[in-house]
């Protein structure tokens, strides 16, 4: 941890919606919309204040948004970096060695659940073409089952974070 007072939820935010700036998914819809479902997801879920940090910023260094030199000299807690860094994804690691680093991280799994869920989403599914939809739907369900979730951690139809949203398909 560094010598600075921690971010504030409210900058966490801010450095996660700036780090995605101009991104959008694959209906053009603002990133920034995924990483509020997601870090709503969490909330909801009984996360705590580490594991909504880590939601904001949960795809930033895999998409290259934000360099994990960054994440890791951020005044962030030990916790939320290592989170961040157990579910960004590496090139070419199979999907049984990232679920283990995943379920072998501290708070790690709750943040993954909300994730799929939100992705997972039928109204976010439901924009794309079939063949997307039933890859990334498999996709989907084979991560869940690698780490122990159920169906449930699916989100429900019109239950994105709180108020209806517009669908948003995954990246």
């Amino acid at each position: 941890m560094t010598s600075e007072p921690p971010l504030t939820p409210a900058e966490v935010e801010a450095i996660a919606r700036a780090a995605h700036a101009g991104q959008t998914d694959k209906a053009g819809r603002p990133y920034a919309e995924h990483l509020r479902a997601v870090a709503e997801g969490v909330r909801r879920r009984g996360g705590d204040a580490d594991q909504i940090a880590a939601a904001w910023l949960h795809d930033a260094v895999e998409d290259d948004a934000l360099p994990e030199s960054r994440l890791r000299s951020a005044a962030l807690s030990r916790r939320t970096k290592d989170i961040v860094l157990a579910v960004t994804k590496r090139a070419g690691e199979p999907p049984e060695a990232y679920a283990a680093r995943i379920l072998a991280t501290p708070g790690a799994r709750l943040v993954k659940e909300a994730d799929l869920a939100h992705n997972a989403d039928p109204a976010r599914l439901a924009v794309l073409d079939e063949a997307t939809r039933t890859r990334l739907a498999e996709k989907y369900a084979r991560m869940r089952a690698l780490l122990g979730l159920g169906e449930e951690a699916a989100e429900r139809p019109g239950d994105p974070g709180g108020a209806p949203q517009p669908p948003l398909p995954p990246r």
